[in-house]
């Protein structure tokens, strides 16, 4: 069973940048897709980016040219940049390891809370 754990959220001015890391147990870290999405208070879940296993990024057009997904094989770890942070990217932020060999399983954290605030 892979455990996949969040960390670095907290409270930010406007302005700030903060680093979330995910960490997922396991082997065969290398050949996950990984993704952050965030949920804010009354909303929908939604992805704001991805990497795949080769190295490829994606990201929503809400956080596109101040997020940086990246990730760090031998750790284990995804990283996700966070720069010029507004109020409305306060929200849970979670991490998603999905399989890319069968039985193609999905693997999520519990959420890290960040508050974009003055």
């Amino acid at each position: 069973q892979v455990q996949v754990v969040e960390s670095g959220g907290g409270l930010v001015q406007p302005g700030g940048s903060l680093r979330l890391s995910c960490v997922a147990s396991g082997s065969g870290f290398s050949s996950y897709n990984m993704a952050w999405y965030r949920q804010a208070p009354g909303k929908q879940r939604e992805l704001i980016a991805r990497i795949t296993s080769v190295g490829s990024t994606n990201y929503a057009d809400s956080v596109k040219g101040r997020f940086t997904i990246s990730r760090d094989n031998a750790k284990n770890t995804v990283y996700l940049q966070m720069n010029n942070l507004k109020p409305e990217d306060t929200a849970v932020y979670s991490c998603n390891a999905a399989q890319t060999r069968w039985p193609l399983e999905n693997y999520w954290g519990k959420g890290t809370l960040v508050t974009v605030s003055s």
